[in-house]
């Protein structure tokens, strides 16, 4: 089972120090260096624009949400990230049907994206627990 902590901040008080040392945030990364790679040869400027723009999105909005002061804030941005998600396992789908990307390629990704939404989903399901 992944451990999955919340920043320490004025309301909690958490064992972990920064959103770098969080499992979802880190693998959000790797995933936003795998669709570069996947796509530095696609010529669909605009469509590999949107996808890394996706993969970008998920980790650069679980950091923006564990550096705000509140609970709520940090809620808030991780249900945008969890969005991103599906944004991006959408257009991984597609891009697989129009062949930018190979089907054994789509099913890794897909698979991350799906756990990295879950993960998000317990960090939501636990902080949302702390309002309480």
């Amino acid at each position: 089972m992944l451990e999955i902590c919340p920043p320490k901040t004025p309301e909690i008080n958490m064992s972990y120090q920064s959103f770098e040392e969080l499992e979802v945030w880190k693998r959000a990364c790797r995933l936003s260096v795998d669709i570069y790679k996947v796509l530095k040869d696609s010529k669909d400027f605009s469509f590999k624009n949107q996808m890394q723009r996706a993969a970008i999105s998920i980790a650069s909005n679980i950091a923006e949400g564990a550096e705000r002061n509140s609970i709520r804030e940090y809620i808030h941005f991780l249900h945008i990230a969890k969005g991103s998600a599906g944004e991006l396992r959408t257009q991984i789908y597609i891009a697989d049907k129009v062949k930018l990307i190979e089907s054994e390629k789509r099913q890794k990704l897909c698979t991350e994206l799906t756990e990295i939404s879950k993960m998000l989903q317990g960090l939501i399901k636990f902080l949302t627990a702390q309002l309480d």
